[in-house]
């Protein structure tokens, strides 16, 4: 059994608990060498069309925003040191994308994730985007709770 990770997918939302999670990525990262680190951010479907009724141009910010946030966490984890950084923002329901769709975005052996994200409404009510890929991952998950 080994404990080297050769593709790391971390999943960002901009959540307090997706920071955590970026951060302990790095850390996996630095310790796997030759790791690639995969950012993901998912722009959630799942609400877009019905707020698309009302702005017309909100899909296209809220893939600006995906896109600059995503930028800005390659940036710091080349400042922090990893070689390999790949990053992917994607449409779909983070749930299904996290937890069914990724293999075919990238071939993980790791994802991080932070314990809870930006839509506790759906985590109260159908259950958490990490409780969907700790039951259908692959691959091993690491799930953030607390600061390192």
């Amino acid at each position: 059994m080994t404990n080297h990770y050769q593709n790391i997918v971390v999943a960002v939302d901009g959540s307090k608990e997706a920071e955590l999670a970026f951060r302990k990525s790095i850390d996996v990262a630095l310790r796997n060498v030759g790791a690639t680190l995969h950012i993901i951010h998912i722009i959630d479907t799942s609400f877009l069309t019905s707020v698309n009724m009302l702005y017309e141009n909100m899909i296209e910010l809220v893939q600006k925003h995906g896109e600059v946030l995503i930028d800005n966490y390659k940036l710091q984890a080349n400042e922090a040191g990893v070689a390999n950084v790949h990053t992917v923002v994607t449409k779909g329901v983070p749930k299904t994308v996290l937890s069914k769709k990724l293999a075919e975005i990238v071939e993980a052996d790791l994802i991080i994730c932070g314990a809870t994200g930006l839509n506790a409404v759906e985590q109260i009510l159908i259950g958490s985007s990490t409780e969907a890929i700790v039951r259908h991952a692959k691959c091993d998950v690491m799930i953030v709770r607390t600061p390192e």
